[in-house]
């Protein structure tokens, strides 16, 4: 992220300065200029030309270089980094937490939702006490230091580039908080209310913080060129496969295959994923960190993909099973919008209507073949759409970054940022699958991290919090 505020602050700087240049160069004297001098205002009297003396006196004895201007608070692009922080945390709640509530039987709807719900509580606490400092701070080409621990040193001057600094970590912290919620889609109805706690407390600073660092608090991935304008790799490659990895720890779900495991409500899903649609155009478009073209250029590519993956993976779902369904349509959408996120700020529309396409499509390939063969029990789809859409969305992103869009940063050779995408994907997966085993497995050790057998028949609400919908 640093990187890209230091790229738009050159592109800023030289734009400023040729446009500056241009100006004095179309009204600066020339020898052959007349040049009068008065010597009295308003005496027409006492003028004469002297033009070999005005030449010299005007003159300069040698070019001075522009000064590097100094980064100034821009109150447009402060206002709608702050409106995209509130549109991002309502992807979460409400957004994300009726998408899963409705999803799940109606006995565990109040504690799916909890999910989401208490991972905007933990985890903002998290990101200010040390969760920003080793996403942001400076430190090494692994993990960032503590030197804004507590985020000491953040006063209501610290600019980070023409945004306030402590906008910049709520804004931040609510893609830490999604992050961590979309993880609840793969342990839905049978995880231990305390041991999610638990877990996200410690993921959020030892898994997510780091590969943020990576990718954009100045770490190898961005060093090395790697392309995640808004987080496929950061938040759905790495919150998929945390995802899977906790399904396959927790095991499947009592009577999977045997019993109906029905969504009680599809309604709620329904307006759920509306509001993480509307909710994206945040996560997009208040990544381009200001009110410009870039931002405006991320909205539109968003929106096309969106609406491209939802109608690809309705035909798909069509010819597959006969049906075009609604949970379908708004699966679609999500997906296109997971798999557009690395490569917002990069791709022309044409480039956002093909991953769409190609989106809908493989994401359903995700939720159904691939899950089968997988073999485990990711509840509401967490890998199958953010985890499989988080790695088709980077890999996409280098056939389809447009030096239309990025000038000249866009990428010299195709198959060069092919590998870079590539090693990016992986050492998210590798990091993130065996944290999060050592996470739970040290949970599980000492608390457990599954609900006893009863308490699953009773269902969550009950179990775990004492409250049940009627």
């Amino acid at each position: 992220m640093k990187k890209m505020l230091l790229a738009f602050g050159m592109a800023g700087a030289l734009f400023g300065g040729s446009v500056a240049w241009a100006e004095e160069a179309a009204t600066a004297t020339t020898p052959t200029e007349e040049i009068v001098l008065v010597e009295e205002a308003g005496d027409t009297t006492n003028t004469k030309t002297d033009t070999t003396a005005a030449i010299a006196e005007a003159a300069p004895v040698e070019a001075v270089a522009p000064a590097e201007e100094e980064p100034t608070l821009d109150t447009g692009d402060t206002a709608w980094v702050l409106t995209s922080t509130a549109l991002v945390l309502l992807m979460t709640i409400p957004g994300l937490a009726l998408f899963y509530g409705g999803m799940v039987r109606k006995k565990n709807v109040l504690a799916t939702m909890a999910h989401s719900f208490i991972a905007a509580a933990v985890v903002s606490i998290a990101w200010v006490i040390i969760g920003y400092t080793l996403a942001f701070g400076e430190g090494n080409a692994f993990v960032g230091g503590l030197d804004k621990f507590m985020l000491a040193g953040i006063t209501t001057e610290a600019l980070s580039g023409t945004i306030p600094e402590i906008l910049f970590v709520i804004f931040q912290m609510t893609f830490a908080i999604i992050t961590v919620a979309i993880i609840s889609g793969s342990i839905a109805e049978r995880m231990k209310f305390g041991a999610f706690v638990a877990f996200i407390a410690l993921w959020v600073v030892i898994v997510y913080a780091p590969i943020t660092h990576w990718v954009w608090g100045g770490g190898w991935l961005g060093n090395d060129g790697a392309l995640d304008f808004a987080g496929g790799t950061v938040v759905h490659i790495n919150s998929g496969v945390a995802g899977l990895v906790a399904a396959y720890m927790l095991g499947k779900r009592m009577g999977l295959g045997r019993e109906s495991m029905a969504p009680h409500n599809l309604t709620l899903t329904v307006v759920g994923a509306s509001l993480l649609w509307v909710g994206w155009f945040g996560f997009n478009g208040g990544s381009a960190l200001g009110a410009n073209g870039s931002a405006g250029y991320a909205l539109i590519v968003t929106q096309v993909a969106a609406a491209a993956a939802a109608i690809s993976w309705l035909i798909t779902e069509k010819l597959a099973r006969g049906k075009a369904s609604v949970l379908g349509g708004v699966s679609g959408a999500v997906a296109g919008l997971v798999v557009i996120t690395p490569a917002a700020g990069f791709v022309t529309v044409g480039g956002a209507l093909a991953m769409g396409l190609i989106g809908g499509v493989v994401c359903f390939w995700g939720i159904t073949a691939l899950k089968r063969a997988l073999k485990a029990d990711d509840s509401l789809d967490a890998f199958g759409l953010h985890g499989v859409g988080g790695i088709v969305g980077a890999i996409l992103t280098a056939f389809f970054a447009s030096e239309f869009i990025m000038g000249d940063n866009a990428p010299a050779n195709v198959m060069h940022q092919l590998w870079v995408q590539v090693e990016g994907v992986l050492a998210t997966i590798a990091y993130s699958a065996i944290m999060t085993f050592i996470i739970l497995k040290v949970i599980d050790l000492i608390i457990g991290i599954r609900v006893a057998s009863d308490d699953e028949r009773m269902g969550l609400d009950l179990s775990q919090h004492g409250e049940r919908v009627e």
